[in-house]
Order: C-alpha cells, then structure tokens, then sequence
C-alpha cells in the first residue's frame, strides 16, 4: 500500500503554519490528509493554531483561552493570513483531515462542529492525550481516532488499542521495528511525525511505516512519485 503523507499544519516549510494559505497549499501539493490543531477561544469558538498561546505564529501575545474570537482575527497569523475557524479549514480544503485535540473540552467542541458540518467520513480526531481521545471515542463511538505519541512512543500499541484507535502517529527517532511491529500485529497504522529529509524517508521505508507527516512539499512529491 502507498504510503500516506500527511501535510503538518498544512505545509508548514513554505507556508505560515494552520493557515487555510497552508492547508491549500498542501493540497495542492497532493497530500493524503492536512493535519491541523484546535484550541478553544474565550468565548467558545472552535480555532485553529498549535500553541496554547498565541505569541509564536502570530502578532499578538496571550493565551488563546482568554481571548475572544474577535480578538483572535485582528491577529496577523503570518503573510496577512488571519485565524481560522475549524469550519473555515474544513471548507477550505477537500482533502480528509486529521484534527489534533488538546483537551477534553475542545474534543467536545470538536464532535459538535464535525457533526454540524457532516465531516464524519472525512476527519480522523487524533491527541497525545488519552482523555481526549477517550472523550470523543464516548460522544462519537464511530470516529476514527489516532494517538499521536513522543516520549511515551514504546507504549503506543496497547494504549491504542484500549482507546480504540486504528492509528498511532509516533515521533520518528522514538520509532523502532518492535513498536511497528506489535502495533501492526494489533492492526493498527503506524505513521511518523516529523519527516521532512530523504533520511528521514529512508528510515520510514526501512521501519515499513504506513504514511509519514511532513513540513516539506518536497517528502511529498517523493512519497507521490514512489506510489
């Protein structure tokens, strides 16, 4: 099977990362799926950004949570680009889409815009945190999930399987054949995050991954030439 490739924060090598600028141009590139993340504002609005605060990716300072939406789209998130609701990315862009959860309150937030907007068959919800991910399998039973893992990677296999998720996105250098192997002996995808050199891809194909996440168009036209 072709590998997937996953755009991070769209393509974020080239374009200002959780933009709806980025998620086109990832899809433009061709990938698989756009990965984006989602916080909720002060007042409850579902945005897109990574971090919990809003001083790195944008002109302004402040915590996400103590900041209206209003206040979040007088913000420059990079080339004039503005904050983006979930709804406006999932507009955007047709690819499918994998939605990163930071807690449990934005995962209730996020089945209610992914119910509202009939996303069902296009959104795969993915955390670090089981909670979340526990949250969302409870409200929707039928939501794909996918733990997405760091330093806890060697445990990823079996919490996958408790939470009922089909995939693990797990940091490529904590990545080794004994992982891979008891998570696909379980079922479950493996992809890895972040891949953007030709080592990077090399030790992909070698680990016999199923789909990378990248920064770069360049991982992704390689992954699209190899299919």
């Amino acid at each position: 099977m072709p590998l997937l490739s996953v755009g991070h924060r769209g393509l974020m090598a080239v374009e200002p990362e959780n933009t709806l600028r980025s998620f086109r141009r990832a899809e433009a590139a061709g990938v698989g799926a756009v990965e984006l993340d989602v916080h909720l504002s002060k007042d409850g609005a579902l945005v897109v950004m990574h971090d919990a605060t809003v001083d790195r990716t944008t002109d302004g300072s402040g915590r996400i949570g103590d900041l209206t939406l209003a206040e979040l789209r007088a913000l420059d998130a990079g080339l004039g680009e503005r904050v983006p609701l979930f709804a406006e990315a999932a507009e955007a862009v047709g690819a499918p889409l994998q939605a990163e959860i930071k807690d449990r309150a934005a995962a209730r937030a996020l089945v209610g815009e992914i119910e509202r907007l009939g996303l069902g068959g296009r959104v795969t919800v993915i955390s670090f945190h089981d909670a979340a991910l526990r949250e969302v399998r409870g409200l929707l039973p039928d939501m794909p999930l996918a733990l997405v893992t760091g330093r806890s990677t060697d445990t990823a296999p079996e919490r996958a399987v408790a939470l009922g998720a089909g995939m693990i996105s797990c940091e490529l250098a904590r990545l080794d054949a004994d992982v891979v192997s008891r998570a696909h002996g379980a079922g479950l995808r493996v992809i890895a995050w972040t891949v953007n050199t030709a080592d990077d891809l090399a030790r992909v194909r070698d680990l016999g991954l199923d789909g990378v996440v990248t920064d770069t168009p360049g991982v992704v036209r390689a992954v699209s030439r190899a299919a």
